[in-house]
């Protein structure tokens, strides 16, 4: 079975929590001791008679004042799919968890308060989602039972909600009006919105493909580790470990070995302990190449007709999530992926409000802030934009002394 990895976002009170352990709950996802523990911490209790909100809120500080703080990981899974789903926080103080809950996510879920439309958290959750490049949208309009299952209060959020859309370039959107303390139109099909004829929640999750969104056009293999055992059994053997980040590695492929930019052969290819014809993203693979060159962890192979860019000076927008403010001629590490390497702030371009996508000046930037920087790497760096290739296009900055992660980078 695949995975599908998706958030929810939207504004406090909305019932991201809500909806969350609803899914866990009318999915069978919970244990028995589980919900002996749920229904006893249990205040706001719906039909059921417990509080699903609490499955997600782990931190007594969420608890006690009844928000999200900190990006909390739930796993279950169906007899069709595997899901990882992230809870994030809507607060805007919290957008660094946010944009590190969307990351690594094929498809975001924005809650909408019926009562109270599309606002301005909604549009900010949307901004983010347009910058962090997720493929699939989905709107669910929650809490229909304090409006009556109206279908025109429905249609009037969708309609708002589409130009919104279109400003941003937003596409494959799906709607749906659900209940998330009722249950309505997330596990079941709801009978009080008989107007409403599409699939639940969870049935359109169970089947939205994602896979259509790897990227087999450009080969991206970046070196892990090199394997070299020097046994008598495996004398000669010099293979090359890391997981294929794009494309489609086969024997005797013609690639370059970057930043080296040394041309070679693919002699075997190997996935899984076994020799194969191909390998393909994302799999882990072993890469065996003809020629001896000096290879080490970070270098990339890629084939001789789609060369990424390598260069020692590039532009990026910077999410910042350290307390320490981030200034011109600042020093850090710079990680993408398996390569470590020093750089340093050479400009602040300008400040992207993540609320309106407004550009200002700016010479230092705040927790939680998104900004336009030059960054300056101490060698070259292999890399594409961020928006042709999220695995080669993305990296962290590293606090030299703290060894903290204090910025979510993405290439432009």
């Amino acid at each position: 079975m695949d995975i599908l990895r998706l958030m929810t976002a939207g504004s406090v009170d909305d019932g991201k929590s809500t909806l969350i352990g609803r899914l866990l709950y009318d999915s069978k996802s919970i244990l028995v001791d589980q919900l002996e523990v749920l229904e006893k911490q249990s205040k706001n209790k719906n039909s059921d008679g417990i509080d699903l909100a609490i499955l997600t809120d782990g931190l007594r500080a969420e608890r006690e004042q009844g928000i999200t703080i900190d990006v909390a990981y739930r796993y279950f899974s169906t007899p069709n799919r595997k899901f990882i789903i992230a809870d994030a926080p809507g607060h805007v103080q919290y957008t660094r968890n946010m944009i590190t809950g969307a990351s690594n996510s094929d498809l975001m879920i924005i809650l909408i308060d019926a009562r109270q439309g599309v606002i301005e958290q909604t549009r900010r959750h949307s901004i983010i989602a347009s910058l962090l490049k997720i493929k699939h949208i989905v709107i669910a309009v929650n809490k229909m039972d304090l409006v009556n299952y109206s279908e025109e209060v429905f249609e009037n959020i969708k309609t708002d909600y589409l130009e919104i859309a279109k400003k941003l370039n937003l596409s494959n959107i799906q709607f749906f009006p659900i209940s998330a303390l009722d249950g309505d139109n997330i596990v079941d099909r709801s009978t009080k919105m008989p107007w409403f004829k599409e699939n639940s929640l969870l049935e359109y999750l169970e089947q939205v493909e994602i896979n259509k969104e790897i990227n087999l056009e450009d080969t991206r293999f970046q070196v892990q580790f090199v394997i070299r055992p020097q046994t008598e059994e495996l004398h000669d053997y010099r293979g090359y470990a890391g997981e294929i980040v794009s494309g489609i590695y086969k024997k005797g492929d013609r690639i370059k070995v970057l930043p080296q930019n040394i041309e070679t052969t693919i002699i075997k290819v190997e996935t899984g302990g076994k020799e194969v014809d191909e390998v393909f993203a994302p799999q882990p693979a072993v890469i065996h190449i003809e020629d001896d060159i000096d290879i080490s962890r970070g270098d990339y192979f890629v084939h001789a007709d789609q060369i990424p860019t390598v260069a020692n000076e590039f532009e990026a927008l910077v999410c910042w999530m350290d307390h320490k403010e981030l200034v011109i001629g600042n020093k850090y590490f710079l990680q993408h992926r398996s390569k470590l390497i020093k750089t340093i702030i050479k400009e602040i371009d300008y400040k992207l409000d993540v609320n309106s996508l407004e550009k200002t000046p700016t010479d230092s930037v705040k927790l939680n802030e998104v900004v336009k920087v030059t960054l300056k790497t101490a060698s070259p760096l292999v890399h594409d934009s961020f928006e042709k290739n999220k695995g080669t296009g993305s990296a962290i900055l590293i606090d030299e002394t703290s060894n903290s992660t204090v910025g979510a980078v993405m290439i432009l």
